[in-house]
């Protein structure tokens, strides 16, 4: 743990990356206090991402995992430890991770500290880039496959995709669509923010 934890009411600006997806890439830049639980984290990166809190997840950080207590996985208890708590400063990086089967990682990295401006409802979405991919699709090769299946109206599985992604039509599916707004409005509802 960090010698250097920023104040509590320090928030800290994050950009919150998806690997191995690109083309367009998939990232979102988050404002959220210093004193976020990481289980809280979780739900706010959920919440931003699109995902839809399916599977485990785990923080990585150095050489110890944060998540939901459990004995096989020796996770340490995320309830336990807030944002804060890991940091010193700008340039600090973790690890998240979720679905253990299809392993989608996303890195972490704080690229600010500010003070908290009492007019503003924290955590907030500053910005956002590509959507999320849809679950259970098998991680980033998984997802490549999915896009270029739908890119391709003569291939077997397009119209099995389709069906199973519950699209009319391949045009529907906009892997840069990202609904800012609804992001918005589901962080302000996620009672993860004082």
């Amino acid at each position: 743990m960090s010698q250097h934890t920023p104040a509590h009411n320090v928030i800290v600006q994050i950009k919150v990356k998806l690997l191995g997806v690109t083309k367009p890439p998939v990232w979102r830049r988050l404002q959220l206090r210093a004193d976020t639980r990481l289980d809280q984290l979780h739900e706010i990166i959920q919440t931003a991402l699109g995902w839809e809190n399916y599977h485990m997840h785990v923080f990585s950080f150095g050489d110890e995992e944060f998540g939901i207590p459990d004995r096989e996985l020796r996770f340490s208890d995320e309830r336990k430890v807030t944002l804060g708590d890991l940091i010193a400063g700008v340039g600090d990086r973790l690890r998240y991770t979720y679905d253990l089967g299809d392993d989608w990682q996303h890195e972490i990295v704080v690229e600010d500290l500010l003070d908290a401006d009492p007019e503003t409802h924290y955590p907030t979405l500053v910005a956002a880039k590509g959507a999320c991919p849809p679950e259970d699709c098998g991680g980033p090769w998984g997802y490549a496959n999915l896009r270029d299946i739908l890119a391709d109206p003569s291939h077997d599985e397009h119209q099995q995709m389709l069906e199973w992604l519950d699209l009319n039509d391949a045009n529907e599916f906009d892997p840069a669509a990202v609904a800012t707004d609804a992001i918005d409005h589901q962080l302000a509802l996620s009672g993860a923010s004082r």
